[in-house]
């Protein structure tokens, strides 16, 4: 009986050790290596986190685009199962990765709702504080949510934040806006952007090339926005196709701007927002074309911004719509590793 004991114990510690075993050497973020092109020397780190609009997808799609296309090094990191590396967008406490910030010239960023343990927040604090430039899109608004450790020193991210000088956290006081509302009907209405018509943008770089942006998520509430200069703004869509008309009775909403912040040390970090951004928003060419032409103006390469930049995609990409719980499950960073 003791032998039979024994024998089992052994058994379900080899299981163990080989499920840690696998844990340890599962690559736990995805590298696009940048060759020849504007950006070759210049690092990207793209930081996927949500549940809902599929950042896991549509993230390695744009990080493929500018280092293949345009030389950027990209590193692609994700809400991920601890102990199994699994990518888990329900997982809101572990992305693992985020040293790489230290040496990035770009964050790129969609999380939603994280709480992050310090010892991987210091990362993203440590990046603020140099001042350095953001790329936030659709839920990056409201990318943090502090409940279980207020007492947190990163606490101040939180998207409801109260802390002086970090009134309603890293949305509002790095990006331009928190979590407001939803402005459109959400799984009803789309959003049309309104591209053409702002004087002061018409020979903005950041809009090279693009005209035609249509996305199926929702125009969220924005506040004022002080000193932003607004680059699109968003008309409700009477429905989720791209030739829906629009609800002429629902004001329009800034959906892209420019702005700045300044890092602890009086450096002043270029930022590009946009409350558009899921997965399957960016099937749309002219929607991703801002956001690449974005990425080049926050790093500061503005004059290198493609009349038309190519945004063609480097794999197959079939985007899954949005909503909780319709990830794909089973899937690690290395399945979107270029072959």
């Amino acid at each position: 009986m003791k032998n039979k004991v024994k024998y089992f114990l052994l058994i379900i510690l080899l299981v163990f050790s080989s499920i840690a075993s696998q844990s340890q050497t599962v690559k736990q973020w995805v590298e696009y290596n940048g060759f020849e092109g504007p950006g070759k020397g210049k690092s990207i780190v793209f930081v996927c986190g949500d549940e809902e609009y599929r950042s896991e997808e549509g993230l390695p799609m744009l990080a493929q685009i500018l280092a293949k296309r345009y030389g950027f090094s990209c590193t692609v990191l994700f809400s991920s199962d601890p102990k199994t590396g699994e990518i888990d967008p329900l997982n809101l406490s572990n992305i693992n990765g985020l040293e790489h910030l230290a040496k990035a010239d770009l964050l790129v960023i969609l999380t939603r709702f994280r709480e992050l343990p310090d010892s991987q927040m210091k990362y993203i604090d440590e990046y603020i504080k140099a001042g350095k430039p953001v790329v936030g899109l659709r839920t990056a608004t409201h990318a943090f949510n502090y409940k279980m450790n207020k007492n947190s020193p990163y606490a101040k991210y939180d998207f409801r934040s109260k802390v002086n000088g970090w009134e309603d956290g890293f949305g509002r006081q790095i990006l331009g806006e928190t979590w407001i509302s939803h402005h459109g009907n959400h799984t009803k209405e789309g959003t049309r952007g309104v591209v053409n018509g702002i004087e002061q943008n018409k020979k903005n770089p950041i809009l090279n090339g693009v005209s035609d942006i249509w996305a199926p998520t929702d125009v969220y509430a924005v506040r004022d926005l002080g000193n932003a200069n607004v680059l699109v703004y968003g008309q409700s869509s009477s429905g989720m196709t791209p030739e829906s008309p629009v609800n002429l009775k629902k004001s329009i909403m800034p959906v892209a701007w420019t702005k700045s912040y300044t890092g602890s040390n009086g450096v002043m970090g270029r930022v590009f927002s946009t409350t558009m951004g899921a997965s399957i928003d960016l099937l749309n060419e002219d929607l991703r074309r801002l956001i690449v032409n974005g990425c080049f103006w926050a790093i500061g390469m503005e004059m290198q911004i493609p009349v038309k930049a190519d945004v063609g995609f480097i794999s197959d990409y079939n985007p899954k719509m949005f909503g909780y719980g319709l990830f794909k499950k089973g899937m690690f960073p290395s399945n979107f590793e270029l072959k």
